[in-house]
């Protein structure tokens, strides 16, 4: 593990404030999914596939941090929902991809956050937005890797090696 040490600069209460801003995000995001009827894996999940447009499920399993058998329950319990299907890979027959179904109102649902962001981000000048949003790429990339490694660690302390 690396050092929990935090580097040096950061103000005082960087912490608190770093845990307020991931406690709000998850706080909006079971907000949207109950508004959405979902369970939050499954809003999430549904997030990633319409951002990315269609996946193989085990791109979905990368990508939601999500072990292979539980992105399989996942696919299927949106697919009853009717909320995404399994395709055919265009270019290799064999593989089968997952694209979303648009059932969803997700305009209204996300609409609150989109105008507050907006606002918020309005405040800024564009050198400052553009660091925000280098800061945004950088650290969904470095969540999911902290993600693999919880869950890689809670299954080699459950026994479980997948």
């Amino acid at each position: 593990m690396a050092d929990a040490t935090p580097p040096p600069g950061l103000p005082a209460g960087a912490h608190e404030s770093l845990q307020r801003y991931l406690d709000a995000v998850t706080a909006h995001t079971q907000a949207a999914a109950d508004a959405a009827g979902l369970h939050t894996t499954d809003w999430a999940a549904l997030s990633v596939l319409n951002l990315a447009g269609r996946l193989a499920s085990g791109e979905l399993a990368e990508r939601t941090g999500l072990t292979t058998g539980a992105t399989t329950r996942l696919i299927d319990r949106l697919e009853r929902a009717g909320h995404v299907r399994r395709t055919a890979d265009p270019t290799d027959r064999r593989r089968v991809l997952v694209e979303p179904v648009p059932t969803l109102d997700v305009d209204t649902i996300v609409g609150p956050a989109r105008q507050r962001l907006g606002e918020l981000f309005q405040q800024y000048r564009p050198e400052e937005l553009a660091v925000l949003f280098d800061y945004f790429d950088r650290a969904a990339d470095a969540l999911l890797t902290a993600t693999r490694e919880v869950r890689a660690h809670t299954a080699h302390r459950s026994g479980r090696l997948s």
